[in-house]
């Protein structure tokens, strides 16, 4: 058992450092200052040199030589709070894709916690039903499965990016089956707007973006997207907008568990049940490189380095993606900016186009990244 004082983070610090758990904030400087949380005024405060944040400048710039020949728009490596190591131009506002689930995660904890939402209602009770009608069993999902994206509900989503292998409707017990599908993530979003009587954007606003002091929010850049089909769900998909640098804002929020300047702004409790692992990538038809918690990948499922004991990620596609490393302290932030346009016509479901370049390696980018470290 871990003594009463030492949080997830902490006793993954001490096997990524190799120090004992008794002592161990006090033996290493830098595990002090993220017990205590380093967070960015602000502006983003940076290292002189990336040795002093514990990385090898000559190993980061072979990391950037990867990038050349990528889609990669930016890249952020953050280290207790502070900038290692920067590549394109960060405070660029673009589309998160898919790592907006992870977001509403994070929006989710403080009403879990106040007891606004009870992860076990289920659709059912709450009055989520579609034109087409939902299946006895899959009113019984409860809104834990949606965050587990395990509800066996397999109506057709009203936005695109679920799975190619859905099984029949009916054919899944709630909470048994693992389906990427945003049938469960859109809902997710109403149901967070039917509790907390706050839409999505209005607590990203309130609860992350005020307080977080994000640099370069817009509120009137997220929005909703989804098809115009009276076949497809009614529950349509909560896009968010945001720079580069202010996602970094979020990751070292989660690694700091939910602390920031002081205040509690995610509850530490939900920060450690929403990145536990939920469903493991053994169990899953396909993205094998990681597990699944409450909407955050978990790399570690397939990386057994210290470094990434109790790692979890935000993914989306075309190369968005947040990686907080609680161990060492560090969050990663990759982007491929894709336009508002390219955005909004592929939601509408107008295109199914990729970008040029394709998706991107990101977890072949951070483990080169792990590899720089002093």
């Amino acid at each position: 058992m871990l003594p009463v004082t030492m949080t997830r983070r902490s006793f993954a610090q001490s096997l990524a450092t190799g120090l004992p758990l008794v002592g161990m904030v006090s033996s290493l400087s830098e595990t002090a200052a993220a017990a205590s949380g380093h967070n960015p005024g602000e502006e983003w405060g940076r290292f002189d040199k990336a040795e002093d944040g514990g990385f090898r400048s000559a190993a980061l710039h072979a990391v950037e030589r990867m990038l050349y020949p990528l889609p990669t728009t930016s890249l952020l490596v953050v280290k207790a709070g502070r900038v290692v190591y920067h590549y394109g131009d960060s405070s660029h506002v673009s589309y998160l894709a898919s790592a907006r689930k992870s977001v509403l995660s994070m929006l989710y904890g403080k009403y879990v916690a106040n007891g606004t939402i009870n992860l076990d209602r289920t659709v059912g009770d709450l009055g989520i039903e579609e034109a087409g009608g939902l299946l006895p069993i899959e009113k019984r999902a409860t809104i834990r499965h949606l965050l587990m994206s395990s509800s066996g509900v397999y109506y057709p989503a009203g936005s695109p990016g679920g799975s190619s292998d859905t099984p029949p409707r009916g054919s899944k017990e709630p909470g048994t089956y693992f389906l990427y599908n945003n049938w469960d993530f859109n809902v997710a979003g109403a149901v967070f707007e039917k509790l907390t009587g706050k839409s999505v954007f209005q607590a990203l606003e309130a609860d992350l973006a005020g307080p977080l002091q994000f640099q370069d929010f817009d509120r009137s850049r997220q929005r909703m997207l989804g098809y115009d089909d009276p076949k497809a769900s009614r529950y349509k998909a909560y896009h968010l907008f945001l720079s580069g640098r202010d996602m970094a804002r979020l990751g070292v929020l989660m690694v700091n568990d939910g602390r920031w300047n002081g205040k509690q702004i995610v509850p530490a409790d939900w920060v450690s049940e929403s990145t536990k692992r939920r469903v493991r990538a053994d169990d899953m038809a396909s993205r094998r490189e990681s597990g699944y918690g409450y909407l955050w990948w978990l790399p570690a499922d397939t990386r057994t380095g210290a470094e990434w004991l109790g790692s979890y990620l935000a993914n989306g596609n075309f190369g968005q993606h947040v990686l907080c490393m609680p161990g060492i302290d560090t969050v990663i932030v990759h982007r491929n900016a894709v336009t508002d346009e390219f955005a909004i016509a592929r939601n509408l479901g107008q295109t199914n186009a990729s970008p040029a370049g394709g998706e991107v390696d990101f977890l072949k980018i951070a483990d080169a990244l792990v590899a720089a470290r002093t």
